[in-house]
C-alpha cells in the first residue's frame, strides 16, 4: 500500500502530537505497547490511551487493549508521507544555511502545518532529491502526481 492509494489526504488531518505518535510507532515497527509509547513520548498513560483510541477510530491504527497498537494500511501510507515531508522540508532549510541538526529541529516545529500539495511542489522544485539530511526520500507519490497533471 502506498500514499497514492489514499489521494484524499492533504497531510493536514492530524495535530502535531498525533503525527509524533504515528512516527514513533513506525520507528518501532510492528506492535508497540502503550506503555512504551507513553515512555518514549513522555506522555501520561491515560493521555496516550485516549490519543491511540482517536487514531484507531480514524483508521490509522489497529488498537488491541492490553496488547498494543500497529499501523493500518492507511496509517502506514500516511506515516510514510509524514517521513517524506520531514525529509524534504529539512533538506530545504539546509539550502538556506541551517545545519542538518538545526533544520531537523526547526522542521519538527512546523511540519504538521505543511500540506501534501506544498510538499510535492517543493520536492519538484528541488529536482526530486533522493536523499535528505534525515535519510532517503521516496518520490513515487509526487512523480506520479506530476505525470497526471
Amino acid at each position: 500500500m502506498n500514499e497514492q492509494s489514499y489521494p484524499e489526504f492533504t497531510g493536514l488531518e492530524l495535530s502535531p502530537r498525533k503525527v509524533d505518535y504515528l512516527k514513533f510507532i513506525l520507528g518501532k515497527g510492528g506492535t508497540v505497547k502503550t506503555t512504551e509509547i507513553s515512555s518514549g513520548l513522555q506522555v501520561d498513560p491515560s493521555t496516550t490511551t485516549k490519543t491511540l483510541n482517536e487514531l484507531a477510530n480514524a483508521g490509522y491504527l489497529n488498537h488491541v487493549p492490553y496488547r498494543g497498537v500497529d499501523l493500518t494500511e492507511l496509517g502506514e501510507a500516511y506515516t510514510q508521507f509524514l517521513i517524506r515531508r520531514h525529509r524534504i522540508l529539512s533538506l530545504l532549510l539546509t539550502h538556506y544555511g541551517l545545519s542538518s541538526e538545526e533544520a531537523c529541529s526547526e522542521v519538527s516545529r512546523f511540519e504538521a502545518f505543511v500540506s501534501r500539495d506544498a510538499v510535492d511542489k517543493i520536492c519538484s522544485s528541488m529536482g526530486h532529491p533522493m536523499f535528505g539530511v534525515c535519510g532517503e526520500i521516496s518520490h513515487e507519490e509526487c512523480l506520479h502526481e506530476e505525470n497526471h497533471r
